[in-house]
């Protein structure tokens, strides 16, 4: 039997994957007993080639992935892993790598993962110590042969046994601003490049931005990369949820939801109008040249069967004529690409229209912090090698002389709401701070969750990545907004000078592997006062 890797590598044959939704409870609970008849079912079908697996889906509580899918690979079937960095610490989600290759599930698909919206006994705290592109660079490293590093950050004499993970992701370009398109794609480029082996994109209802996707990858070096088309079963209840934005990263235009209200309210169309939306969404992703779809929002074989069933009347080109009428963009929607008016499609052969460079988010502060990064911090300059040697000669190196540090603490606090990490991302986001203005710390580009411009978590405004695009765009460096990741930070470094880490190359930005900060020496100098 092909394995997902082998499948995903031909291109003869179109694929098919579903969702299985994990549950809260044990295995002995009804709903965790109707999800393994719903496996079974799909095991028992050559048309599925693989099964996917939520972890905590939407931020909740629920099943790990690995009970509901032991059954599932034992009947020989192919498993896909839902990885997430909401709840685990990058120690954990190696170790639980770990039991994944061990046990034979190789396949995953690497994510932030969506904040925690419930818990026992309130709210759960979110972890976020790494973000997808953190995730994805580990795991490829574990496909190497890891290297193990000691506490000093050198390496170890023996490299580990080599994993043999296919390593998926997932995108979004079904946003409304420039500001959230481009990051996305420029994530996306990051993704593959740290070792990503197919692409997922996320749930959306346009023909436009389908093609869209397919043809900037094809653009930008990942034509070879394998792009599934993500399919979901609608209903009129789910698409008013998605209407309303109750699932971050998630969109259905209000043209749609209406549609989806009175087609629900027609009793000769009735469920059946979803049906036919899904499986013409199959034929455009074929059309498209997409490799396969996903399929999400099922939950018996008999949808999926009757989905696939419609799919196979259509004829060749039908295709052409759904991708017109599945066009639910937004008004004022970017688009990367302008339209061919002969398809309704995107046009790899012209732009669009951008917006302006002007942004309000272009401020006094952020001119003055790029002029003193330059000045102050920018390697070779006079004052960054006498940053090096003051802090280098200081009583505490991680603190650096006294005053120094007074005038570190107060200036980026009022400037930048600093939480003092000490491995300071700032440089890399236009001068904004991840972790005062990022719910999910957010390091090496923008997660999916953002609904139209805003951070999915209430109370934290416009998406810092779209803030810092403009800002780039500004200056005509918006390209460049990814070209620091991947970036994983030093959680040894909280609680000392990002000044000092700068000058004396102990952050993540340091590139001599001579200047890695000592670790094991940290705790024993740090002054108790920096102890968070």
């Amino acid at each position: 039997m092909q394995t997902l890797q082998e499948k995903l590598a031909q291109t003869s044959r179109f694929l098919v994957g579903t969702e299985l939704v994990s549950v809260r409870g044990s295995m002995a609970e009804d709903s965790a007993i109707k999800a393994r008849t719903f496996a079974n079912e799909l095991v028992a079908s050559a048309e599925i080639d693989w099964i996917s697996i939520t972890d905590n889906a939407g931020g909740n509580p629920q099943l790990a992935p690995l009970a509901l899918g032991r059954p599932i690979l034992y009947a020989g079937q192919e498993v896909v892993i839902h990885f997430t960095c909401k709840d685990l610490n990058r120690n954990r989600l190696e170790s639980e790598a770990w039991l994944l290759n061990s046990e034979g599930f190789y396949n995953i698909l690497a994510m932030t993962g969506d904040y925690p919206v419930a818990g026992n006994e309130g709210l759960a705290k979110p972890v976020f110590d790494i973000d997808s592109v953190g995730l994805i660079s580990m795991l490829d490293q574990m496909n190497q042969g890891f290297d193990p590093k000691d506490a000093q950050g050198k390496s170890k004499k023996q490299r580990l046994q080599k994993t043999q993970f296919c390593i998926g992701a997932v995108t979004t370009n079904f946003k409304l601003r420039e500001g959230e398109v481009i990051p996305q794609y420029l994530k996306l480029e990051k993704k593959v490049q740290c070792g990503a082996q197919f692409i997922i994109n996320q749930i959306g209802f346009d023909s436009r931005k389908m093609s869209e996707l397919r043809l900037y990858m094809d653009a930008h070096g990942m034509n070879e990369t394998p792009l599934i088309g993500n399919v979901y079963l609608l209903s009129s209840r789910v698409a008013q949820i998605f209407y309303e934005g109750l699932i971050p990263g998630v969109v259905v235009s209000r043209a749609l939801s209406e549609l989806c209200q009175k087609q629900a309210q027609s009793a000769d169309r009735g469920k059946a109008f979803f049906s036919e939306l899904a499986a013409k969404q199959i034929a455009i992703y074929r059309g498209l040249g997409y490799r396969g779809v996903y399929l999400g929002g099922v939950h018996s074989f008999a949808a999926i069967e009757k989905i696939l069933a419609i799919e196979k009347t259509f004829a060749a080109d039908d295709w052409k004529q759904f991708a017109r009428e599945i066009a639910f963009s937004r008004a004022g929607e970017f688009f990367y690409y302008a339209q061919n008016p002969a398809s309704g499609l995107a046009d790899p052969a012209k732009r669009d229209a951008s917006s302006p460079r002007a942004s309000d988010y272009v401020t006094l502060a952020y001119q003055l912090s790029k002029w003193t990064h330059d000045a102050v911090f920018a390697p070779g300059t006079a004052f960054a090698h006498w940053g090096a040697n003051i802090c280098a000669n200081s009583k505490n190196p991680f603190q650096g002389p006294k005053a120094l540090r007074a005038l570190e603490k107060v200036s980026k606090s009022i400037l930048y709401q600093c939480k003092d990490c000490g491995d300071c991302s700032l440089p890399d986001i236009a001068f904004l701070c991840p972790e005062s203005q990022c719910a999910k710390n957010q390091r090496n580009g923008p997660c999916g969750g953002t609904r139209e411009g805003r951070c999915e978590v209430d109370g934290y405004g416009d998406c810092i990545w779209l803030r810092a695009y403009e800002r780039l765009k500004h200056d005509g460096t918006e390209r460049d907004l990814l070209q620091h990741a991947p970036v994983v930070q030093n959680q040894g470094l909280r609680g000392t000078s990002a000044w000092a880490n700068s000058w004396l190359g102990r952050d993540h930005a340091a590139k001599k592997a001579d200047a890695v900060a000592e670790t094991a020496d940290l705790e024993k100098i740090k002054p108790a006062e920096s102890k968070i």
